[in-house]
């Protein structure tokens, strides 16, 4: 039976052509109807993300992900770190509107990395790593990873300064990390931080942006 418009993503696909320059393919629409039912599913018992509905899910992590796309370099096969990426956000949502992103999740609680694990099978994104670890210890205990990505993502993070050094330890020389910036414009909140802002005029949605490069 079909959703209720209150209860689907149809906002959500809606948006593509704005945010993609294409509409959702059959493939991407079950795969976000799949993941949107699977946090309503965990957050009766792991409160996972503070939003309660299909839509608002659709609207506050799936399209709010996907404006993290305007800042990620052109080009197939992006190497992408998701730092404190809790629910999957933005890292999961990007994966699979682009399947050629390499991707890797970071996050450090228990609870969460339960959910991506049975995401990512769920989902079928089988190549999409999952390490249980604060972004600070990945030198000991993933020291793989060191110097391995283009781009370091992290929504909300918190403390942007703090978390600068141990994002530039994942990336490659030129690498980049990206981070959703403060609802407020004003000072780079670090030396080697930049603010950039990205707007959708048919969307009605501006977003800022924290952006560092790592130099050579």
């Amino acid at each position: 039976m079909p959703r209720e418009r209150g209860e689907s993503l149809g906002p959500l696909f809606d948006a593509f052509p704005a945010l993609l320059e294409r509409r959702a393919t059959d493939q991407e629409r079950a795969q976000f109807e799949r993941y949107a039912d699977l946090l309503l599913l965990w957050n009766r018992t792991h409160n996972l993300t503070g939003l309660r509905t299909t839509a608002s899910i659709g609207k506050g992590l799936f399209l709010d992900s996907l404006l993290f796309r305007s800042m990620l370099p052109r080009g197939p096969g992006l190497r992408m770190v998701d730092i404190g990426a809790g629910a999957g956000i933005p890292g999961i949502p990007l994966r699979i509107v682009d399947p050629s992103i390499v991707l890797t999740l970071v996050e450090s609680k228990r609870k969460p990395v339960s959910f991506l694990l049975s995401l990512v099978r769920e989902l079928d994104l089988g190549d999409v790593g999952v390490c249980h670890a604060r972004a600070e210890d990945v030198t000991t205990q993933y020291p793989d990873l060191v110097g391995q990505f283009d781009i370091a993502l992290s929504r909300a993070a918190g403390n942007l300064p703090g978390l600068l050094p141990a994002a530039m330890r994942y990336l490659r020389t030129g690498g980049v990390f990206i981070a959703s910036g403060p609802p407020s414009g004003g000072k780079p909140p670090s030396p080697g931080m930049q603010w950039r802002r990205v707007n959708y005029k048919t969307l009605g949605i501006s977003r800022l942006f924290t952006f560092a490069e790592k130099p050579s």
